[in-house]
């Protein structure tokens, strides 16, 4: 069956401090994507987040790439399995680099964390009760 997938495309200063960035988040660089210009961080089976540099990110647009630490141009959401997960990922990319991006998030049924990551990207780590979803 297929699975439809995500690519989430992100300019990055220094390819390699990125790569090291993800890689501490317990993430992996998928190699036969990845070269000095790009690494394709695998986030899950249908999860990918492409860093490009942004020479290589500004061949695919005619757009100014905007800087994330001064403007916010995407805001990626990712579920998690937990609470105590939403914590434990966001704990690592604080002690990685990452800086704080809002207030922590708790509706009972749903709680949420943020940080803003290398380059100012912001990621939003949420986890929401299942039988809240189902109704």
């Amino acid at each position: 069956m297929y699975q439809q997938m995500i690519f989430v495309n992100l300019p990055v200063n220094d390819l390699d401090a990125s790569k090291k960035f993800f890689t501490e988040l317990g993430y992996t660089i998928n190699p036969q994507f990845s070269d000095e210009k790009a690494a394709s961080v695998v986030i899950s089976d249908t999860i990918v987040a492409m860093l490009l540099t942004k020479p290589f990110y500004a061949t695919f647009t005619k757009k100014e790439i905007a800087d994330a630490t001064q403007t916010s141009e995407v805001l990626v959401a990712l579920s998690a399995e937990s609470r105590e997960k939403v914590d434990e990922l966001v704990d690592k990319a604080l002690a990685s680099g990452a800086t704080p991006s809002g207030e922590t998030q708790d509706h009972g049924f749903m709680y949420g964390r943020a940080f803003d990551d290398l380059d100012g990207h912001t990621w939003e780590v949420v986890w929401m009760d299942p039988a809240a979803v189902q109704g």
